[in-house]
């Protein structure tokens, strides 16, 4: 079938949606929440720290009065029951999930075996224990989007950081099977995998990321924001099942 070259594909709003961001106090979850309060989402936050939490809020709150957010761990059971009562309350339907709260970690030859549990708990865990959730939710409400960052990590395997490859590696098997499982449902199910991103977990202090992003070294949180209003915004008969972005420089 011909169409005329001038037509473009009708995309999707995201006006009035119900999202809900974990991690959503600072780096990429943060500028996800500013954005897609902007384009009229209805946004929930959570987060751990209260002073990020705060600091969050008072920036959304410049841009909608239709956003929320409260403290939660994404390994806390009764955390995630809680983050859950609240999108039930808050939201007429969840819409979209992006599974964003995420830790940096090195070698599994270092730190205590608490502490390797605490990253996979919050980098692979924490994911599915949402995922579940909003599944749920979303199943009877119709259809869904599950958005969840990994790490282009996963394809890199770089020395140093096995702990942290580990997380983002299982990531992307579970995205591979868990989209087939749900798509019968209407739920879209995305994978991002940014390379470096000038956040929190980063060890090089703000004016050094700067420079870097300056000489195309590094991302902004805001690059991988617009990278997810993109995938929500496709038609409903497309699904961005994988995306890597990096930058133009770090040549992974």
């Amino acid at each position: 079938m011909t169409r005329s070259p001038a037509k473009r594909p009708q995309r999707e709003d995201v006006r009035g949606k119900g999202i809900l961001i974990t991690g959503g106090t600072t780096g990429i979850g943060r500028a996800a929440a500013i954005l897609l309060a902007s384009e009229g989402a209805k946004v929930m936050i959570l987060g751990r720290d209260p002073d990020a939490l705060r600091a969050a809020q008072a920036d959304l709150a410049k841009v909608s009065d239709e956003t929320f957010g409260f403290n939660a761990d994404v390994t806390n059971p009764h955390d995630i029951q809680k983050t859950f009562r609240e999108v039930d309350q808050r939201f007429d339907r969840l819409d979209v999930l992006i599974n964003n709260a995420a830790l940096g970690g090195g070698s599994i030859t270092e730190g205590s075996y608490e502490d390797l549990e605490y990253v996979v708990k919050t980098n692979l865990l924490g994911y599915m224990a949402f995922a579940q959730e909003a599944v749920k939710r979303m199943k009877k409400s119709g259809g869904g989007h599950i958005v969840n960052i990994g790490s282009m990590s996963a394809e890199v395997r770089g020395e140093g950081s096995s702990l942290y490859v580990a997380t983002k590696s299982a990531l992307q098997g579970m995205c591979e099977s868990f989209r087939k499982e749900v798509n019968p449902d209407g739920i879209k199910v995305t994978l991002i995998e940014p390379g470096a991103v000038g956040t929190d977990m980063q060890s090089a202090p703000p004016a050094e990321q700067q420079k870097k992003e300056k000489k195309l070294e590094l991302l902004t949180a805001e690059d991988i924001a617009e990278c997810i209003l993109y995938c929500l915004t496709q038609p409903k008969r497309c699904d961005v099942v994988t995306v890597q972005i990096r930058p133009h420089l770090q040549l992974i």
